[in-house]
């Protein structure tokens, strides 16, 4: 696609391109942010909100603290291990501000993946829960690092109140195990250390890594993604570009249930909102709905940012239904593909439109976005600003608008690489800072850009390519169905057949002659699946996307029992 098929595909109003080098780098945003702000609330959480002018204040003490009662030299990979709480702000803030590398950990990991993560970034200090903390015990003789910070679940909380909310989760939850780590240092005590000090500010440039952001990627092992403070500094101006006419300056609301540990969600509340001061509402513990949506019901709340399987089963609450909706006017999906079913239910329930958007890690995420004001279901929308696209054959040649191949991309928000592995690096990205993202797709006439699936999530089936969000998607219309899956697993004939996995909905039910009724009315011969499974659960990531993967290997390792 040449530069100018794209110039004209934009809202009236919206730029095709931004001014990537506006900022420095992430800190010139935050203190910019902060004082225009100041009075505004940024983050919420467990009946607490920090202003943008405390967020500054708070993360100043931790910088001071980093510079002056640690051997932390900028440029150090810091480990960040926390749910949506209030001190996660204040600890990324406070790291880039002392000059150190983020790297994002999730809280869920287990010894193994963080002794990993650690090793491969060469981490010298690891900020986590209390509840994560036995792990860290185990682990931490064998990695780097040399500073750990613990924090408790309600330490940005009142007094009262904190040792109210520590106690439960302590004595009564039991959900803190026993754990010694001698040396480690209470965040509030590292705070009191660094209050009243005044940080030296970090002014990195902006090819500078802001963040190594942790990713399967396209292959092999977990890899850690590059992300410069330019790379994050454009995505939030491009956010802003294309959202600009439908989020006011410092009076949205937006709900921010998905973790801040994903790249997705981090972007666009602790990069994107900041930007333009906006109050976001985290939601520690998303899978527990009834306290999620009690949240929720204390807001009038203006956006809501998402993915499939969470709009599914809030959907498929009466409480949730019952919600005031009036504000609502944005409501964004990621992280894997919208569900047609999903969208239309969603629009349904909440009278609100369900904008879809695409980004990888790799893409610090956003690469596209449906326009909100013109959203078409079904594509993931066009480029945001000074953002290429372009669709790849297998042997590398560009092919026509309309054709279906790879998706890369280009822009200033491609990461520089993977941290350390300039060989996997090579495979996905090339001289002229194309991205092969792994995913089939193609490009419509408009412009807006449609997902068929990931490359190596196709099933082949007597040589036909088939693709499991197509039927997912059929899948879904069937009344009774909560979740579904499609994978390939070898068949003698056709060298793949098609499985599907299936979650009924509670109350209701479903039987395989349904199912494959169903997939014969709606699919060619080739497309409908053999085999059906019913399950209780699906195996998903921290998010909530399904791991198609999993189910695979589930069946090639019952496969390789039976021979």
């Amino acid at each position: 696609m040449t530069d100018n098929f794209w110039k004209d595909k934009y809202p009236v109003g919206v730029e095709s391109e931004i001014n990537s080098g506006e900022y420095q780098n992430i800190q010139a945003v935050l203190k910019q942010s902060c004082e225009r702000f100041a009075e505004k609330p940024a983050f919420s959480n467990l009946g607490k909100t920090l202003t943008y002018g405390e967020l500054y204040r708070l993360s100043g003490e931790f910088a001071a603290y980093l510079q002056q009662h640690t051997d932390l030299q900028p440029g150090d990979r810091i480990a960040v291990q926390l749910p949506n709480l209030l001190q996660y702000p204040v600890v990324v803030f406070g790291a880039m501000r002392a000059g150190l590398v983020v790297v994002n950990t999730n809280p869920l990991y287990t010894a193994r993946e963080m002794e990993h993560q650690f090793n491969d970034s060469g981490a010298k200090a690891l900020i986590c829960l209390a509840n994560m903390a036995h792990l860290a015990e185990s682990i931490l003789p064998k990695t780097g690092v040399r500073h750990v910070i613990v924090t408790e679940v309600g330490d940005m909380l009142a007094p009262l109140k904190r040792m109210l909310v520590n106690a439960v989760i302590k004595h009564v939850k039991k959900m803190v195990p026993a754990y010694n780590l001698p040396k480690a240092v209470k965040l509030n005590d590292a705070l009191a250390l660094g209050r009243g000090k005044t940080p030296q500010e970090a002014n990195p440039h902006n090819d500078d890594i802001a963040v190594l952001q942790y990713t399967g990627g396209t292959t092999g092992v977990a890899k850690g993604a590059m992300l410069t403070h330019r790379n994050i500094v454009a995505n939030m101006l491009q956010c802003q570009a294309l959202m600009a006419a439908n989020l006011n300056e410092g009076s949205e609301i937006l709900i921010a249930p998905l973790p801040l540990y994903h790249i997705y969600a981090f972007t666009f509340h602790c990069m994107a909102m900041m930007l333009i001061g906006n109050h976001n509402i985290l939601i520690t513990n998303p899978r527990d709905l009834p306290a999620m949506i009690k949240d929720l019901s204390k807001y009038r709340f203006t956006g809501f940012v998402g993915l499939n399987t969470l709009f599914v089963a809030l959907c498929n609450n009466q409480d949730f239904q019952k919600l005031d909706f009036s504000g609502l006017k944005v409501t964004l999906s990621g992280g894997m593909a919208l569900q047609l079913a999903t969208a239309e239910r969603w629009k349904q329930v909440t009278g609100c439109a369900i904008c879809e958007g695409y980004g990888l890690t790799e893409t610090s995420p956003v690469a596209s976005v449906n326009p909100i004001k013109n959203i078409q279901i079904g594509t993931i929308g066009i480029p945001v600003p000074s953002t290429r696209f372009k669709v790849i054959s297998d042997d590398g040649q560009e092919l026509p608008q309309g054709e279906i191949g790879e998706l890369c991309i280009q822009g200033p928000q491609v990461m520089k690489g993977y941290w350390q592995r300039p060989e996997d690096t090579a495979e996905v990205l090339d001289a002229d800072g194309w991205f092969k993202t792994g995913d089939i797709g193609l490009i419509q006439e408009d412009g807006y850009i449609r997902i068929v699936d990931r490359k190596k999530d196709m099933i082949l089936v007597s040589g036909f390519n088939v693709y499991p969000n197509e039927l997912e998607d059929v899948l879904a219309t069937l009344p009774g169905v909560l979740q579904c899956a499609a994978i390939g697993v070898p068949d003698e004939k056709s060298g793949e057949a098609i499985k599907v996995f299936i979650v009924v909905k509670p109350g209701e039910s479903l039987t395989k002659e349904q199912v494959m009724q169903h997939m014969h009315d709606n699919l060619t011969g080739y497309k409908r699946p053999k085999l059906v499974e019913f399950r209780d659960s699906l195996p998903t990531t921290n998010v909530g996307k399904i791991l198609r993967r999993e189910l695979r290997d589930q069946e090639l390792k019952k496969l390789a029992a039976a021979s």
